[in-house]
């Protein structure tokens, strides 16, 4: 019998205090703030629910190689590269927030590291580090470039990587993404692995695709020694894909688990400061992560801004508020941009929203973004 959300929530709530809650009304449009908004000085970043605000997620660029159904369409209109943040710009806003108080900074794309020059971005935004004014640089990855990476990457500072990886069948995974080549995806693994990475694998549990492996991926990953965490598909663009006929609630994985395997879960206090809650799987001696958007919101607890590959500030995964970072780093005299940006990212923060309206079931799907996964960042 499955495990219905209410008894996810319930027990969720036991456990760790966190209230769910549900957001009436859409907040739709481009948020503007005002040049001569004053913004709240001094402090850390917070927003008006009283969350602070330490973990920024950075897209370096809409491109991937991988072609993935639930992140965009076979064949995306990738933008044009003069509406790309440069790497010097990315490397002003970033630093930006860390000044502000952010400890977290994960760059994501697309594909990350198919961005040329990457590593002089990676390299840069080191140096917050080596000051100590931020806790960890890491990235999210879909692996394919790893083998190429990883020694460099551990050499700059990084020390956790998320490879995003929904199958172990090869014929399956290039049929999810699209293209993809899953023995370079496992080469570059063990490539981060023999670099001291510490790898969280990431898998999107979907319906009729993955569903039915998903306990043979937590076995394998635990035994690499390797986290992961469950992510429920969410309503991100068009992909070409049916958005309902795709949606696994993990309350449905979790209850086979348990029930049906005999799986022995127990709550983990670990937090990395992303949106998965952690358990012990007791058989298997591994992390296994449930990231829950729609089944189990945790928008209470979101520490969490994006910066898109062109400057927008998206507040929330899930709403089209957005603040114009690449307007002040373009349109601001080179002297005065760290001010303004400092300045117009305190103006938006006081206007995140509580959370998103994410909805899917058979019968519809609610909160359906217009923008893709790629163009948000992963």
């Amino acid at each position: 019998m499955p495990l219905d959300a209410d008894k996810w929530r319930a027990e969720d709530a036991a456990m760790d205090a966190r209230t769910r809650i549900t957001v009436n009304g859409v907040v739709s449009g481009p948020m503007k703030v005002p040049a001569g908004e004053v913004a709240p000085a001094g402090g850390a970043l917070a927003d008006p629910f009283g969350r602070a605000i330490t973990y920024l997620r950075i897209s370096v660029t809409d491109r991937c190689d991988f072609r993935c159904r639930y992140c965009m369409a076979e064949h995306p209109e990738f933008l044009p590269r003069k509406e790309i943040l440069s790497l010097e710009e990315i490397d002003a806003i970033a630093s930006a927030f860390v000044r502000l108080g952010v400890k977290k900074l994960r760059l994501t794309g697309g594909e990350p590291l198919v961005r040329r020059n990457i590593m002089w971005l990676f390299r840069r935004l080191a140096r917050h580090l080596e000051s100590g004014d931020l806790r960890e640089l890491t990235l999210t990855t879909n692996g394919s470039q790893l083998a190429r990476y990883a020694k460099e990457l551990a050499a700059i500072g990084v020390k956790r990587v998320n490879v995003s990886l929904d199958t172990l069948d090869a014929e399956k995974f290039r049929h999810i993404t699209r293209r993809g080549d899953l023995g370079k995806v496992l080469a570059g693994l063990d490539a981060a692995q023999e670099a001291g990475l510490h790898v969280k694998i990431n898998t999107v549990a979907v319906r009729n695709i993955n569903g039915e492996e998903i306990p043979d991926i937590v076995r394998w990953a635990h035994g690499r020694e390797f986290d992961i965490s469950l992510i429920e598909t969410m309503p991100m663009g068009e992909t070409g894909e049916d958005r309902a006929c795709q949606y696994l609630p993990l309350s449905e994985v979790r209850a086979r688990l348990e029930e049906e395997l005999g799986w022995t879960l127990e709550r983990e206090d670990f937090d990395t400061g992303g949106p998965s809650r952690y358990w012990r799987v007791r058989e298997t001696g591994g992390r296994l992560g449930f990231i829950t958007p729609l089944s189990a919101h945790f928008c209470d607890t979101c520490n969490r801004v994006r910066l898109t590959a062109t400057g927008k500030l998206y507040l929330c995964l899930g709403q089209n508020e957005d603040a114009d970072l690449r307007a002040v780093v373009r349109g601001v005299p080179a002297e005065k941009v760290d001010a303004a940006l400092e300045h117009t990212i305190r103006a938006a923060v006081v206007h995140k929203p509580k959370g998103h309206e994410f909805a899917i079931s058979s019968e519809e799907i609610r909160g359906q973004m217009p923008r893709t996964m790629n163009v948000t960042g992963g």
